[in-house]
């Protein structure tokens, strides 16, 4: 391997595999490497199996017994992929904007119902926002405690028989996820008292 560059020993690009102190292997290529912290960040085959993805991890050297240099990048590499600033800009605006609604509704006292509505709705419907403790679909929808299907009210159109049909199909999906969990807690008690 190569002499250390400044603030460098690991050659961006180099495939690398580390022993930890617990025994596992991790092998990949060399993303990043923080000298005076000694944090290495390898990109390693993906563990969902899928190709076109990677796993990205990030390795304290102070916990590896060994490292090998499988393959050292010599080239310079590759300049960065640009970064599209305004996109992230307004990523980050949407989640804050996001968190936010979830605070708000926590602090009105909205139901856990109600917020996992809204979480719902919000999935297929940006639009969608708390006024109090209603929840306000494409400013045409209000929907009401205890947020039922009857509670949904508007102008009859699409809009108001869209949100109708999302409401409808979220309680049917909590009804039958709850069942599902209780069919399987009764598994569970059957199993662990044959077992006994």
């Amino acid at each position: 391997m190569a002499a250390p560059g400044p603030g460098e020993y690991f050659s961006i690009g180099s495939h690398v595999s580390c022993l930890t102190c617990l025994g596992q292997r991790l092998q990949g290529e060399v993303v990043a490497f923080d000298y005076q912290s000694k944090m290495l960040t390898l990109k390693c085959a993906p563990s969902s199996g899928k190709p076109n993805l990677s796993d990205v991890v990030l390795i304290n050297l102070a916990y590896v017994s060994e490292v090998d240099v499988i393959n050292d990048r010599t080239e310079t590499p590759p300049p960065l992929a640009s970064l599209n600033v305004n996109k992230l800009a307004s990523r980050a605006r949407t989640e804050k904007e996001d968190k936010l609604s979830q605070a708000y509704a926590i602090s009105a006292g909205v139901s856990v119902e109600g917020q996992q509505l809204f979480q719902t709705i919000h999935k297929t419907i940006k639009d969608c926002k708390w006024q109090e403790k209603n929840i306000i679909v494409m400013d045409d929808v209000v929907i009401s405690p205890p947020y039922q299907v009857d509670n949904c009210k508007g102008k009859e159109g699409s809009a108001l028989s869209h949100v109708r049909k999302i409401v409808e199909k979220h309680f049917r999906d909590a009804e039958s996820q709850k069942s599902m969990q209780h069919s399987q807690a009764q598994q569970t008690q059957k199993d662990s008292t044959l077992s006994s």
